[in-house]
Parts: C-alpha cells; sequence; structure tokens
C-alpha cells in the first residue's frame, strides 16, 4: 500500500519516544514536588517556580505543562478522589443497598480530608479563589478550574441518584444540592479543623445526610 501509511509509526522512531519519555518524567516530578509543596505550605505560600526548581526544570516548562498553579493543584488532589468515584460506580454497578455505600463514601472522604490534610486544605483554597473569580457554578468546559478537573461531587451524587431512583432515598433535595452540602462542609473544615479526627468529621456528614436524605419511616437507625 502506497501513501503515507507505509511510512514510519512515530512509535518507532527513537527521538520520538525519548521525547515522550522525559515529558512523562517531568510530568509526574512536577506533581510530585507539587503535592509536598503543597501539603507543607499551603496555596498562597506555594508558587509554580518553587515547584519547578524543586522538580528541577524551568517555570517555562513547568507552565508548559500545567498552564496555571489552579490546574496544577487540581491534577494533584484528583486522584485521591478518583479511586471514590470507582468505588461509587462498583456499589451501583452490584446494586449495593445505597446507605451502605454512602457510609463507606462519607468515611472514605473523611479520611482523605483528614491524612492529606494539607492538601486538602490548600485545595480548598484554590476552589474559593477560583469561585471568586468566577462568581458561578463550575462550568464543565472550563478546564482552569481544579472543581472542573478535580469529581469531587461525582461519587455522592451518582450514589444519591441511585439511591433516589430506587426509592431509598427520598426525591428532594437534589442529587448536586445534597453533594454539595456535604463536599463544602469537608472543605471548609479541612481550613479551619485541620486536625479534626476522620471519625468525628464522619459522623457529622452521616447526621446530615441522614436526616436530609432518608425517608421518616425508615427511622433514625437507617444508616449505619
Amino acid at each position: 500500500m502506497n501513501g503515507v501509511l507505509d511510512g514510519p509509526h512515530p512509535d518507532d522512531d527513537p527521538r520520538a519516544r525519548a521525547a515522550a519519555t522525559k515529558r512523562t518524567r517531568t510530568r509526574a516530578a512536577l506533581i510530585a514536588a507539587a503535592d509536598t509543596a503543597f501539603g507543607a505550605r499551603g496555596w498562597a505560600s506555594t508558587r509554580v517556580e518553587d515547584i519547578a526548581a524543586e522538580a528541577g526544570v524551568s517555570a517555562a516548562t513547568a507552565y508548559n505543562h500545567f498552564p496555571t498553579k489552579h490546574v496544577l493543584i487540581g491534577v494533584v488532589f484528583a486522584p485521591h478522589v478518583a479511586t471514590l468515584v470507582v468505588q461509587a460506580d462498583q456499589d451501583i454497578a452490584r446494586g449495593r443497598p445505597v446507605l451502605d455505600a454512602l457510609e463507606d463514601q462519607i468515611t472514605a472522604l473523611a479520611r482523605l480530608s483528614y491524612y492529606h490534610r494539607g492538601l486538602t486544605a490548600a485545595f480548598t483554597a484554590a476552589v474559593l479563589e477560583y469561585a471568586i473569580r468566577t462568581g458561578d457554578v463550575p462550568d464543565p468546559g472550563d478546564q482552569l478550574d481544579p472543581r472542573t478537573i478535580v469529581p469531587l461531587l461525582t461519587p455522592l451524587t451518582r450514589l444519591v441518584r441511585y439511591g433516589q431512583e430506587s426509592g431509598e432515598l427520598r426525591p428532594d433535595p437534589s442529587p448536586d444540592d445534597i453533594g454539595s452540602t456535604i463536599v463544602n462542609m469537608v472543605l471548609v473544615r479541612s481550613l479551619n479543623r485541620k486536625n479534626e479526627r476522620p471519625e468525628v468529621l464522619a459522623d457529622l456528614l452521616r447526621t446530615v445526610l441522614l436526616r436530609t436524605m432518608v425517608p421518616p419511616e425508615q427511622g433514625p437507625s437507617a444508616l449505619p
């Protein structure tokens, strides 16, 4: 066959492979440096230039990978939330009782906030700053918004919708509203109660969710 399909594949070019490998390593080094910096110094005291220096690259290289500091902290925080999304989707696929699934989600969210409390507080500050700047709810098309990069609401909203459809939860409020309420509580407390034990936070979140979403006929002991 003649034409471009007869030429060498880009993956066969050693220089292209080397460049791709270098880019992957540089990105990983920046993420690792940012994770440490944000967790230790917080949002306001961490500069992209400092992260670049710690990763051993120039500031220009750092901005080539991550156009803003908001994007960088979103990329750093997102993997911690990805496991919660997977857990929620697996629980829904298995047909697990929604209250059991929500219990595990609340526990996992509280533990995430506590064991990564420096990073969570930095992420919260970034979200608040971006929200004030835009003055609006997240735009799914805005790829610079840390709220878009990190699907923090997704696990709870999917589980609540699943529970409403099955009749295990009240039809109101909406999944987005109750999910936002729970997540906002976690984020705010990451700023002003950094050392709050995860068990205490989980109990508070559980109480709010129980009183809001569980039908009265199921009683106050419905949520584990």
